[in-house]
């Protein structure tokens, strides 16, 4: 009965302490060419170098990801401007 009620217990604290997951959302896309008309996709990547750093030697290329939505709220524009 005991191992019931600890059973029971851990089902009811994990669905009430539970938080919901949201779906990851990065701007770059690695995109493998895996032989023979094989390959895979991979958006989990925050910048162009770190999408670079991860396809270079493997034959892959880098794009920006269709996807991609900017959190809300706001945005840094970078610490430098341009004159042009």
């Amino acid at each position: 009965m005991r191992y019931v009620l600890f059973a029971l217990s851990i089902v009811a604290a994990t669905t009430l302490l539970n938080t919901p997951t949201k779906a990851q959302n990065y701007p770059w896309c690695a995109i493998y060419s895996g032989g023979m008309g094989g390959g895979g996709t991979n958006c989990g990547f925050t910048t162009f170098q770190q999408c670079m750093d991860t396809a270079r030697g493997l034959g892959s290329f880098c794009q920006p990801n269709t996807q991609y939505r900017p959190p809300p709220g706001p945005h840094a524009t970078g610490r430098y401007r341009y004159p042009y």
